[in-house]
């Protein structure tokens, strides 16, 4: 895809909004509009938020998924990366639900109704999916009211949900190259086991490049 002139926008978390860079300009979205000096980029990265409401919310964030702020973004937009669902995994309440929900109480539902929103909203536009990181503790089930799951689990809702709407997937779960559970590669790339450091956004930003540029 030829960004030049072009307006994309990244839909996502405290990732995307850049926690754990240096500075502002060291995370991934910052790194790829200072590459794109032609193409107008938008963050609409928001700490703490998940694809899915919270039934119990313990901060403000809580009240924002996803598909909520769809409204909020830019009126035109030739791209839309979405990147989430870790939060959803280690703090979320809601269930995981499964593919054919149309509930957004569900991950599997907020995920549908979001494709949708998106898909209203951006008509003429492309709309893709990153899959989450991996993260340290990522195989511990955390307890949803259906039951444990792991962090695999909302990997696999994400790629389900993106192919029955036939939208691109990023799989960064797959080739990030970034896997904290080893000790080097921790400190190198995501110190705190969650959010990646400078070297972290540095390598996202590549295979973003890469993976936009291929679209």
């Amino acid at each position: 895809m030829k960004t030049n002139g072009k307006k994309i926008c990244f839909l996502g978390d405290s990732i995307t909004e850049g926690c754990g860079a240096s500075a502002p300009e060291k995370n991934f979205v910052a790194l790829f509009a200072a590459a794109h000096p032609e193409t107008a980029v938008h963050n609409c990265g928001v700490g703490g938020t998940r694809i899915a409401p919270q039934k119990t919310p313990f901060s403000p964030a809580c009240s924002h998924p996803f598909y909520s702020r769809v409204s909020a973004m830019p009126e035109r937009a030739d791209l839309v990366c979405v990147f989430g669902g870790t939060n959803d995994y280690g703090v979320g309440d809601a269930p995981l639900g499964k593919i054919g929900d149309r509930t957004e109480r569900t991950f599997y539902g907020a995920l549908y109704a979001l494709s949708v929103s998106l898909l209203h909203k951006y008509p003429s536009g492309k709309i893709v999916f990153f899959t989450p990181l991996h993260r340290a503790g990522e195989e511990i089930p955390h307890e949803k009211p259906d039951g444990g799951k792991i962090l695999k689990d909302y990997v696999r809702a994400i790629k389900e949900n993106a192919e029955y709407f036939s939208f691109p997937v990023l799989d960064l779960w797959s080739v990030s190259g970034i896997q904290p559970a080893v000790p080097g590669m921790r400190g190198l790339f995501m110190p705190d086991g969650l959010h990646p450091n400078d070297n972290g956004y540095r390598r996202i930003f590549e295979i973003v490049d890469t993976f936009i540029e291929n679209l």
